[in-house]
């Protein structure tokens, strides 16, 4: 460990102290502000980082993104295991249907508008491609606190955890187009590009069914919760790091491999004994994903950054409502569900990244068009973070789908 490195001692210490400000945080906000819990990890970690107290910087955040990487595979892990080949029976073609929709409406709608601000493609192409992504975490964590159960709550599952890989492939043909722009090329001269996301998301999806068909079969006759949780947690970390290892997705990666332990297994229980862990986890790491955000950058967003928030909202919406009409959602799906998917975070923050690394090479125009995206992205993150799960929270409950207990201290 280097000098500059925090010392374990100092971490362990800091972890302690997060969660304990987290947990009484998140009470506090949702007191006071009926918010969900989620938003008050948040803007606790906004206060610890980078923006105000700066006790979490740069080197200190970095030293815990394995944190991060496991909340997100417990995610993944936790969506899988609502995508039963039973549910796909049911509402299998609108959960297709509307994933398609709403994502492309995002990308249509961000596109249009950020091209009529810049006149500029390559712009309008990437802020749309990223415009897509929804945020699986803070949306899953709203679901679990609310305990919310029915045919939105089962749909919101799938459709987030489908997201993931929607956002990866509309931003591979993207990144196509926009390096083909910046080159001067033939477009068709091109296309050979697109081989490497394509193969990323069957990498993932490959890892995920192996891991998870070994798991299945393997607690076929395990009864014993201590034995599930073992072998559960045990499994989401070898997924994790196989698909870290082989440079795939890990929420694509523990999604495919939940889905493959419900449908082979057909038992919840280590699915229930897994969840009883990861409250701790989730503080953590959306504390850590507050305290990356910079509020300084919200000054910053111009015209570029409004447009953005507005046609991402829009696209989203009407997106979903759309795909829900089409494929004869239930009437709550087709209501409510648009307002479930505002949250953006990792896969968004990820992709503007990989866009200055892909970009660069091809001069200043390049690395210009990388770093806006990541200021942008970074600032109206913040914003959807903080005003996307009470979205999702209102959508629950006006589709009647919290238990009256729940609704009561909501």
């Amino acid at each position: 460990m280097s000098l500059a490195s925090p010392s374990v001692n100092f971490l362990i210490t800091l972890l302690g102290l997060a969660i304990l400000i987290g947990f009484f945080g998140g009470r506090l906000g949702k007191k006071i502000f009926k918010a969900p819990q989620v938003v008050g990890f948040i803007i606790i970690g906004l206060l610890l980082g980078k923006s105000f107290l700066g006790i979490f910087n740069e080197q200190t955040l970095n030293s815990l993104d394995m944190i991060s990487s496991f909340a997100l595979a417990f995610i993944g892990f936790a969506i899988g295991g609502e995508m039963s080949i039973a549910v796909f029976k049911k509402l299998g073609k609108s959960i297709f249907t509307i994933t398609i929709l709403e994502s492309l409406g995002a990308f249509i709608f961000v596109t249009i508008a950020i091209y009529a601000c810049t006149q500029k493609l390559t712009v309008a192409l990437l802020f749309g491609a990223l415009a897509s992504a929804t945020a699986p975490a803070a949306t899953v964590d709203v679901l679990r606190e609310y305990e919310s159960s029915g045919p939105l709550t089962t749909t919101l599952y799938a459709v987030v955890g489908l997201d993931d890989a929607a956002a990866i492939i509309i931003y591979a043909f993207s990144a196509v187009m926009i390096k083909t722009l910046l080159a001067h090329q033939n477009i068709s001269s091109a296309l050979h590009l697109l081989e490497g996301p394509l193969l990323e998301i069957g990498r993932s999806l490959f890892i995920g069914i192996l891991v998870g068909a070994i798991l299945a079969y393997t607690i076929k006759k395990i009864h014993d919760r201590e034995a599930l949780m073992i072998l559960g947690i045990g499994s989401i970390a070898l997924c994790t790091g196989l698909a870290s290892m082989f440079h795939s997705s890990l929420i694509l990666s523990n999604m495919a491999m939940g889905a493959t332990v419900i449908n082979i297994n057909k038992r919840t229980e280590i699915f229930d004994v897994v969840q009883r862990i990861t409250p701790p986890i989730f503080v953590l790491f959306f504390i850590l994903a507050g305290a990356r955000l910079q509020i300084s950058l919200l000054a910053k967003l111009g015209l570029i950054g409004l447009a953005y928030i507005i046609n991402r909202v829009l696209g989203k919406s009407i997106g979903t409502w759309v795909g829900g009409r089409v494929s004869n959602a239930p009437e709550t799906v087709r209501k409510y569900l648009g307002f479930c998917l505002l949250s953006q975070a990792g896969v968004a923050i990820g992709l503007s990244i990989q866009a200055l690394s892909d970009f660069q090479p091809y001069g200043a125009a390049g690395r210009e068009l990388g770093l806006l995206a990541i200021n942008v992205i970074a600032g109206t993150t913040l914003i959807f973070q903080i005003i996307g799960p009470p979205f999702t929270k209102w959508a629950i409950f006006k589709a009647n789908e919290v238990p009256e207990e729940k609704r009561e201290l909501g």
